[in-house]
């Protein structure tokens, strides 16, 4: 039994469809949004990484300059009391020999001085390049800030929008048989939001596959629902539907 005014069921399934793909778009863009989040979060956390190496090296410098000037403290102290032994030494094989411990004394001393210099240089650098780079991190914290706030920003956009077009959807849904709606959500679903689309120079406008002219001839007669044979969309002629 041919349906009542199908050309007008068609009419609101095309209204629906521009509804339904701004829907899809939409909700699309949204679900891309946490993973751009998580992009900008991992991208400040690894300039956070760089710092936080840096405060890390500097401590570890730190700890090596205290412990080589412990280690000089001891040579020192060490030193000192073979001083204060050399005069009470009886012969002179033993006092050539703390001559010899004294100056192996100053010698490693003397070493290890050069060390504690050359960590303060180290220790100095990697203290100028940290603080370079917390006023660096300030920056791009600002930056990482601004850039989540505006896709914060965008999510609430798209919120919105589709606060609307749900509105909209609702409206024009009671205008279509229940059948026809039916069965416009499941191809809706199962051919990513694309569900009815046009047929132009015999190609159907949602797989571009050919469209034979008897069919054509069917969905211009209005009795039924015509389906593309291979991606089993709507199809409808545009200049014939359109009021």
């Amino acid at each position: 039994m041919p349906i009542v005014d199908l050309k007008s069921q068609l009419e609101n399934l095309i209204k629906l469809q521009t509804i339904d793909s701004e829907i899809y778009g939409l909700k699309h863009e949204k679900d891309s949004k946490p993973q751009e989040i998580k992009a900008l979060e991992a991208s400040f956390e690894e300039k956070k990484a760089h710092l936080s190496s840096l405060e890390k090296s500097l401590l570890d410098l730190q700890k090596q300059r205290k412990e080589k000037e412990l280690e000089l403290a001891t040579k020192e102290e060490s030193s000192k009391k073979l001083q204060t032994q050399l005069y009470s030494l009886k012969t002179n094989k033993e006092y050539q020999a703390m001559l010899q411990q004294i100056n192996d004394a100053k010698t490693d001393a003397s070493v290890i001085e050069d060390k504690i210099l050359e960590l303060f240089d180290q220790a100095d650098k990697v203290k100028t390049e940290t603080e370079r780079e917390k006023e660096h991190l300030k920056e791009e914290e600002k930056g990482f800030n601004a850039q989540k706030e505006k896709v914060e920003d965008r999510i609430k956009e798209i919120d919105g929008r589709l606060a609307q077009l749900e509105a909209q959807r609702k409206q024009v849904m009671p205008e279509i048989e229940p059948k026809i709606l039916k069965q416009y959500e499941r191809i809706l679903g199962n051919r990513e939001g694309l569900a009815i689309v046009d047929v132009k120079d015999n190609s159907c406008g949602g797989c571009n596959m050919f469209v034979p002219p008897q069919v054509i001839n069917l969905i211009k007669m209005y009795e039924r629902i015509i389906t593309c044979e291979v991606c089993n969309r709507i199809l409808y002629i545009a200049d014939e539907s359109s009021s």
